[in-house]
């Protein structure tokens, strides 16, 4: 195996321009892929942690009757736990409402929250240092896209208990920035004391939000989620975003491979009088297959060195500097920061290295296989058999 090993190298070395295009071209394919693996990481850890943080808490206890999903479920789904139940939750009501921006009607999900919660990311100690009647807050890309901005006051119409229509001006008071657009888009948050007394609904609400450290217990028409159950559908994205982006992993490195193993069909054709001399020398054929394998399997051990001198230098700079995107990646509608931070984590790298290190010695050994069947007197005057 050390003969191998040493043949290979200098067989390799001795190729000069040929062996090095090889080693860029899978180099590049192993920079690439751990790129792309790394910027999906980041971004679904990263989306995780925003949602946890803005959104989620520990979990949420919800009333049966509602649905975030269902917008009919709004009007009914809400019902109210004695103080003692209500141990390490604060309560989030949803009601339907109307904002009338410059004239326009737009549709919004209104949301009461204790301004003196400290579990989520949401601004709502902004209630409190305001005196206007109704404050509320709302996200960036909402605001952008109503054209409204900090102090500007808007006519808000909902309806309380028994359905009848109400109206008021709520002054926004704040516009927070998230990567959230559950918490963004089509919502206004305004202080759930307000909401109840708007609406009549004294301590109801639709959901709670848990702290870690909350204890579920049964209570009849609530069911507790945890964070887990929560982000059930963000998990099954994120493994069909897996499965996609492995085709494009398996093409790239196909590309690459392919250039290996038309290396090698090209040596097995051009190199018959080198095959005969080890035979005749007293190879076994089966050393010899060895040896043609190990040499294009050599390859990608080149290129990993080289992949790891430029790439370990680039995927630290982004770990930790993150990679800047324009807000106008938000109108997409999915949840995209305007910074991500990629993920390169030791069992990424480790991975994808044994992924290219087998693919290499595969395509490096099926053309090598034709070795076997040469005949040693026929390949030392170089005809084919």
């Amino acid at each position: 195996m050390k003969l191998a090993f040493q043949l290979a190298y200098k067989n390799l070395i001795g190729a000069g321009l040929r062996t090095w295009l090889n080693v860029g071209v899978l180099a590049l394919s192993f920079i690439i892929i751990i790129f792309f693996r790394g910027f999906l990481e980041g971004w679904n850890h990263q989306a995780i942690r925003d949602n946890i943080e803005w959104e989620l808490g520990a979990g949420h206890l919800v009333h049966n009757g509602y649905d975030p999903y269902d917008p009919f479920s709004i009007l009914d789904g809400h019902g109210r736990l004695t103080q003692e139940q209500q141990v390490d939750l604060f309560p989030v009501l949803v009601r339907q409402a109307s904002l009338y921006p410059e004239g326009r009607m737009l549709s919004v999900a209104l949301k009461g929250i204790d301004g003196q919660q400290n579990l989520l990311e949401l601004p709502t100690a902004s209630f409190t240092s305001s005196n206007t009647k109704i404050p509320a807050i709302i996200g960036k890309n909402m605001a952008t896209s109503i054209d409204i901005k900090e102090g500007d006051e808007i006519l808000l119409r909902w309806r309380d208990k028994g359905g009848t229509f109400d109206a008021a001006n709520v002054t926004i008071v704040k516009i927070f920035s998230t990567n959230v657009i559950t918490v963004d888009k089509g919502q206004v948050w305004i202080p759930i004391q307000k909401l109840w007394e708007m609406t009549g609904l004294e301590n109801h609400a639709s959901y709670y939000v848990a702290n870690e450290n909350y204890t579920p217990s049964s209570l009849e028409g609530w069911n507790y989620k945890t964070k887990d159950d929560l982000l059930s559908d963000f998990y099954k994205l994120m493994e069909m975003e897996k499965i996609s982006t492995s085709f494009m992993y398996l093409l790239l490195l196909a590309i690459a491979l392919l250039a290996i193993f038309d290396t090698q069909v090209l040596s097995v054709f051009r190199r018959q009088k080198e095959i005969g001399t080890y035979i005749a020398l007293g190879m076994t054929r089966s050393q010899v297959v060895g040896l043609f394998t190990v040499e294009g399997t050599m390859y990608s051990l080149f290129a990993m060195i080289v992949g790891c001198i430029f790439g370990l230098p680039l995927f630290w700079y982004l770990h930790t500097s993150g990679i800047s995107f324009p807000d106008f990646y938000q109108d997409m509608g999915v949840s995209f920061p305007t910074r991500l931070f990629p993920s390169f984590g030791i069992q990424l790298i480790l991975t994808t290295i044994l992924l290219v290190v087998v693919s290499a010695a595969v395509v490096s050994y099926l053309p090598a296989r034709k070795i076997a069947k040469m005949n040693p007197v026929l390949a030392l005057k170089g005809k084919m058999q």
